[in-house]
């Protein structure tokens, strides 16, 4: 028989085309209503699962859920780790510490011990679930980061811990894999062994691809020029280079995507953005899928197990967050309120069932039972984390976000500024035009001496400062007079603001 299937091909493109479309037409009602994406999308798996249309039912043996939920967890490592801000890290170096350190491994530790206490489990079957369950799924903290009511200092404190603790957490998931996978009681030698996987052979799989992709790039740019369509498909490359040369040596693929990727964040070279949006949102739409794949029939299993034990189980996890941060965050400069905020939104999803499903894809015995709990806690999560930013953190009244004033003066960058809306699809175009001649090196740009010579005849250009968050909180480089837009939301802050139509835009995106 051929393995070519020609029905789960066309319902697996079929799948694929859906996530996409749907992605892209309700994510500006997400982004006003604050209803959680992650739900759409299981339900949407529902429907299309065996007890809807009956299209496809991807469970445990489905060699698609494999290969999809693989792929995503090496993404969102990598992704998580090269966006990561080395220089906020290092600035609040104390805060990271405390949500990474006492509050991200207590919680995984409190975890653990309920689910040994209360279900029996073995010590390493309960690693394995503490571990899983104590990682903050970064598609559902994304809609509370975008929310304009949010601290800074939350804000600060949740996209450090979403990007950088599943790096913490993987380890004891690895370790309990192992544990239980030996059958019997680690020799000193054993552990040595896994000591030196995990913190060699692994990490230094990954830092050799990172420097390698790094240099690559570099020295391709400046000899020949890299295409930006084709710089943004780089990130795909180098995270699944670092996976494939970690796992032929026998080491985790998954510890070296994200030592790649920090290798990468750290070296501070100028990458494009589009290298980090595109991982980004390549990432996410593969989060999506999966969210898609589990909610055919997988996801819902957590609901079977529904019972006094579980029951108990499920809301002291929830409990076991805060009385992990609450205390952890004594040290940090935040109001009472940032702190129960930041120990409250700790929700549990696609990342703690992907972590999950190492044990199980592995082969691990009884690790099936843990992913069914996990399912149960994620279902949970879901509602009452993903519905819960509406009520706890409301939008300024009006609507209104808000709006960064002028840069002051200041002398500019020695760089064009694209006077284009091709990094900023946000942005009206009905109001971009260019009334001086461009110079014949490249359409799209409109160079520093030519705004000038604008701004010298009239008052009719403005600068826009629509530099991605990243570019924009690292630049020590100032634009004169500058309006600053967030990419994200350029058209909905521009209307409010009352731009004028009639004028030309100036618009810098790099």
């Amino acid at each position: 028989m051929s393995p070519f299937q020609p029905e789960v091909f066309l319902s697996t493109l079929a799948l694929i085309a859906a996530v996409i479309a749907v992605s892209v037409l309700v994510s500006g009602l997400i982004d006003k209503s604050g209803f959680p994406p992650v739900a759409i999308f299981l339900g949407l798996g529902a429907l299309i699962g065996p007890i809807g249309l009956n299209l496809l039912d991807a469970d445990l043996h489905s060699p698609i859920l494999r290969v999809v939920a693989t792929l995503s967890l090496v993404l969102v490592l990598f992704t998580d780790a090269v966006s990561l801000n080395v220089t906020e890290v290092r600035q609040h170096r104390t805060l990271s510490l405390l949500v990474l350190g006492p509050g991200t491994l207590l919680s995984a530790v409190l975890i653990a011990l309920i689910a040994w206490w209360l279900l029996g489990l073995s010590a390493p079957e309960a690693v394995i679930l503490g571990g899983a369950l104590a990682s903050t799924d970064p598609v559902l903290i994304r809609g509370l980061l975008r929310r304009p009511g949010v601290n800074a200092g939350v804000r600060q404190a949740l996209r450090l811990e979403s990007g950088m603790n599943d790096a913490v957490l993987l380890p004891m998931i690895l370790v309990g894999m192992t544990i239980i996978g030996q059958g019997h009681s680690m020799t000193g030698r054993e552990w040595a062994h896994l000591g030196l996987n995990m913190l060699v052979l692994s990490p230094s799989a990954g830092i050799v691809v990172g420097l390698a992709a790094v240099g690559m790039l570099e020295l391709v740019r400046k000899r020949f020029g890299v295409r930006r369509d084709y710089e943004s498909i780089y990130s795909l490359g180098v995270a699944f280079a670092a996976f494939t040369l970690a796992e032929s040596v026998h080491g985790s693929g998954f510890l070296a995507a994200f030592a790649a990727g920090l290798t990468i964040s750290a070296l501070d070279v100028e990458l494009c953005d589009c290298f980090l949006e595109y991982g980004e949102t390549t990432a996410e739409m593969l989060l999506m899928f999966t969210f898609v794949l589990f909610g055919t029939s997988l996801i819902w299993s957590g609901l079977g197990v529904i019972g006094p034990a579980t029951t108990l189980f499920v809301a002291l996890v929830l409990i076991a967050r805060p009385a992990a941060f609450i205390p952890a965050l004594i040290p940090a400069v935040l109001s009472w309120k940032d702190r129960w905020l930041i120990a409250w939104f700790g929700p549990r999803g696609l990342s703690s069932l992907l972590l999950i499903l190492l044990p199980v894809f592995a082969g691990i015995p009884g690790t099936e039972r843990l992913l069914t709990l996990c399912c149960l806690v994620v279902l949970v999560s879901v509602v009452l984390h993903g519905f819960s930013p509406i009520l706890l953190v409301p939008s300024p009244p009006g609507g209104q976000e808000s709006i960064a004033p002028p840069i002051p003066n200041a002398e500019g960058p020695a760089t064009s500024w694209q006077a284009t809306t091709d990094c900023c699809p946000d942005t009206p175009s009905s109001s971009v035009a260019v009334a001086v001649p461009l110079a014949p090196r490249d359409g799209e740009y409109i160079s520093i001496e030519e705004v000038k010579a604008l701004r010298g005849r009239s008052d009719a250009i403005l600068i826009i400062d629509a530099r991605s968050e990243r570019s924009y909180n690292e630049s020590t480089e100032n634009i004169p007079g500058a309006i600053r837009l967030h990419p994200d939301n350029a058209v909905s802050t521009a209307a409010r603001s009352n731009l004028p139509k009639n004028v030309i835009l100036s618009v810098i995106c790099a």
